[in-house]
């Protein structure tokens, strides 16, 4: 019985494994997967609770019972039908702040404003701001990506700094019984940084193009009111799915990721890429954790969350708008996110 249950746990886990290499490189060589990410998360989020046995009515009763989904997809799709009403006039708007100053310096101040802002007004309303700000400036569709892939960056930073930013940061404070500024306390300087820095180098991508003011070319300028209502139930998809993947991993997450030292820890998170990042929070964070522990997982989440399109919110909103393409987001996420890890492991392990 013993080897039995030895035995089912190792296919089990080599499945998901499985399961997880295909999230990760199938949207980079299958087009039709990349052009419906949304359905095929939602598809292997599936099959990572059945593999997982963790499937069940009461599984998709709890989800559909998190409130969260739905004012995600609320605000989504509000969002989207004030701006796609008001779009001249958001238009006009932008126009006269970027002719008013350096499109240099509006880049760092949409970067690092947003950042520290989405603390407050939530990330999902800064993506959305963001969205709509980039979509009309006089910029080439790669250097909008790479400012929207680098806010986006800053956004899922910044928003961990309070427990009213994202689902994140609302689980970590509320394990631990912790304060409305812990987390500001605990990680608020190497964010505040790190976001001052996404702003930098989002100035070297806001380089003007004359007679680019137009929105993206992938973005219909005449968007209508049932393209809105697409896009919010690609997103209800998309949420729901991350959901059932959180899930679906969690037998990995509870075997091997919880039980591993800070500095491994830090790197195993990574999988926040792919995997929503309160779920994997609400595994791991526990009260026993030392502050170091707590500051290595918090971190390493963060960070990687930016690197893919499914790794945070506001990526999703930012590419469903824009309609980005998971190989354009990599090619600037990944080196980004890269390089920022191994800079936050220095700071937080070697210094």
């Amino acid at each position: 019985m013993i080897v039995q249950n030895l035995r089912g746990g190792i296919y089990m886990v080599t499945a998901l494994v499985v399961i997880l290499v295909l999230i990760l490189l199938l949207p980079f060589v299958v087009k039709q997967v990349e052009h419906n990410l949304e359905y095929f998360l939602f598809t292997m989020g599936i099959i990572s609770v059945i593999v997982s046995k963790q499937f069940s009515a009461e599984l998709f009763f709890h989800i559909f019972k998190n409130p969260l989904i739905y004012y995600i997809t609320l605000a989504v799709l509000i969002a989207g039908l004030i701006f796609t009403l008001l779009k001249e006039k958001l238009k006009i708007g932008v126009e006269k702040v970027a002719d008013k100053i350096s499109l240099r310096l509006f880049a760092f101040i949409i970067i690092v404003i947003l950042g520290l802002m989405s603390s407050i007004i939530t990330a999902i309303i800064a993506s959305l701001v963001l969205v709509e700000v980039v979509n009309y400036l006089p910029l080439t569709r790669k250097n909008k990506i790479n400012l929207i892939v680098i806010a986006c960056f800053s956004i899922g930073l910044g928003a961990a700094l309070t427990p009213v930013g994202e689902p994140l940061s609302t689980i970590v404070v509320s394990k631990l019984h912790a304060d409305f500024f812990y987390l500001a306390r605990l990680i608020g300087i190497e964010i505040i940084i790190a976001i001052l820095a996404l702003g930098l180098i989002g100035t070297f991508f806001a380089k003007r193009e004359s007679g680019i003011g137009e929105p993206t070319e992938d973005v219909e300028a005449d968007e209508n009111i049932k393209e809105v209502f697409i896009r919010a139930f690609k997103v209800f998809v998309f949420i729901f799915a991350l959901e059932l993947l959180g899930t679906g991993f969690k037998p990995i997450i509870d075997l091997y990721i919880v039980k591993m030292k800070s500095e491994i820890l830090y790197w195993a998170n990574t999988i926040s890429a792919i995997v929503d990042n309160a779920t994997l929070a609400a595994a791991e964070i526990s009260p026993s954790m030392t502050p170091e522990q707590i500051r290595a997982i918090l971190m390493g989440m963060l960070i990687s969350g930016g690197m893919l399109i499914p790794g945070n919110i506001p990526n999703i909103i930012s590419a469903g708008k824009l309609k980005i393409k998971s190989t354009e987001w990599a090619r600037i996420a990944v080196p980004l996110g890269a390089i920022l890890l191994i800079v936050y492991y220095i700071v937080l392990f070697v210094i």
